[in-house]
């Protein structure tokens, strides 16, 4: 038996990926724990949704939510070393590294194995918890190349799988399969508005978005605007997109994220795992980022590079613009769309330097990791 936890939509989807390179190496294997759709569909038995790990930022949006996360976690641990026939053999914490860093280093300290699976971005903001990996995980699987050597400067070890994402998403996306699947016309300008998957990033990011889309039908009155919801959070979105008149003119889809961003021309994307997604699908972005005055005061202390968007950090240049909470306002955003939309008509060349640019990523994130990250847990338990 494997215990695993993954906070919010995008560790869902990685550990979703996981479990199903884990059921091929171990045709019986029973997983269990807290998580999403995604891994529900690989036969994961969820204790708790992983939704009930969704914060965002450091002020009341933690402080509201700090008791029922902390119980949460007590109670999985409790359950996991006293209450099960048989304590799990490997536990494996799916990125929310607030919530499963101390959770592994307590079953570390029990005798259960623990793999990490997404390096926390010690590279981008916090250098400190490098000591905070190194007690709680007897392995860390890294999704980019660059982590293991960081990684091993502790004295942590670790496996570069690849991103997982890099082989779900194909390296040449069908734009035609996608807008007709959307409805819409081949010949469409089309904007993908993605504010982010948190009902806190709603509340904080959402509004500026739809001004910033508002914005932009003054200048391009025909262009198609199209919103992922997280189906949880659609009403919220619908209440926003009406108060704003918007309703007629914002196309919002449940889920669908991947179909939106092939289907569109450029997105307006919150910061996140999401701006990488938008790489892999070769579409020029805008990134955004809002959260409340004390969460940000917080972060940009603890911000050790000039990017935070992932397709920049990754190129180590600023490929796409990146607008962060104390810049990140409606006409700014409409602006720096519309200058991609700009390019597209006039500047093609442009776009398909940056579509190049992003393909050559695409092959260097492309590995077996279904198969890179079971070989390495295998190899664990097998100590």
């Amino acid at each position: 038996m494997i215990s695993m936890v993954a906070g919010e939509a995008s560790g869902d989807l990685l550990a979703g990926l996981l479990l199903q390179g884990l059921r091929n190496r171990f045709p019986d294997l029973h997983a269990a724990g807290i998580g999403g759709a995604q891994m529900k569909a690989q036969g994961f038995e969820a204790w708790w949704s992983n939704d009930k790990l969704a914060v965002h930022g450091y002020g009341w949006d933690v402080v509201m939510r700090y008791r029922e996360i902390l119980g949460i976690r007590n109670q999985l641990q409790a359950r996991l070393l006293h209450e099960l026939p048989q304590r799990p053999d490997v536990f494996i914490g799916v990125d929310a590294p607030d919530f499963n860093l101390d959770l592994e280093h307590n079953l570390r300290q029990n005798g259960i194995k623990t793999v990490h699976f997404v390096c926390p971005s010690i590279w981008a903001w916090r250098a400190n918890r490098v000591e905070k990996i190194r007690r709680s995980a007897d392995h860390v699987l890294c999704i980019f190349p660059f982590e293991p050597e960081l990684l091993a400067r502790h004295g942590i070890e670790s496996t570069y799988v690849g991103h997982p994402l890099a082989n779900v998403i194909p390296l040449e996306p069908d734009k035609a399969k996608a807008r007709a699947t959307l409805g819409l016309n081949p010949n469409d300008l089309v904007l993908a508005l993605l504010p982010g998957s948190r009902a806190s990033e709603i509340q904080h990011i959402a509004p500026t978005f739809i001004e910033a889309a508002q914005r932009i039908r003054q200048v391009l009155p025909t262009i198609k605007l199209v919103l992922p919801a997280v189906p949880n959070l659609r009403r919220t979105i619908e209440t926003m997109v009406a108060h704003a008149g918007m309703t007629e003119h914002i196309q919002i889809v449940n889920g669908a994220s991947h179909t939106v961003l092939a289907a569109c021309d450029v997105t307006l994307i919150a910061s996140g795992t999401a701006t990488l997604e938008a790489a892999l699908f070769k579409r020029p972005m805008v990134i955004a980022y809002r959260m409340g005055w004390m969460s940000w005061q917080i972060m940009r202390r603890k911000q050790l590079q000039p990017w935070v968007g992932l397709p920049n950090i990754l190129s180590q240049a600023f490929v796409v613009p990146e607008f962060l909470p104390d810049r990140a306002t409606a006409p700014a955003l409409a602006e720096s769309v519309l200058q991609w939309f700009d390019q597209i008509a006039h500047q093609p060349a442009q776009i398909t330097a940056l579509e190049q640019h992003f393909l050559a990523l695409h092959h260097s994130l492309r590995r077996d990791t279904s198969k890179l990250a079971a070989d390495a847990i295998q190899i664990l338990l097998a100590r």
